[in-house]
């Protein structure tokens, strides 16, 4: 029972010319660990409204 043709060379090991630097990334580097607050007199309808507007506009 086959599953179609498939190219060989797509599941060959990659070569040594292709770098590996061995550098890992820390995807803890940059975590911020805080409160975020905004100021705006704006209420919550009047924000509504803008997004709507936004929405429209695209």
């Amino acid at each position: 029972m086959g599953f179609g043709s498939y190219d060989e060379s797509e599941q060959e090991q990659p070569s040594d010319d292709e770098e590996d630097d061995g550098e890992t990334v820390n995807v803890h580097e940059n975590e911020y660990d805080g409160e975020m607050s905004v100021d705006s007199d704006a209420s919550t309808d009047e924000l509504i409204d803008q997004l709507g507007e936004i929405k429209d506009d695209e």
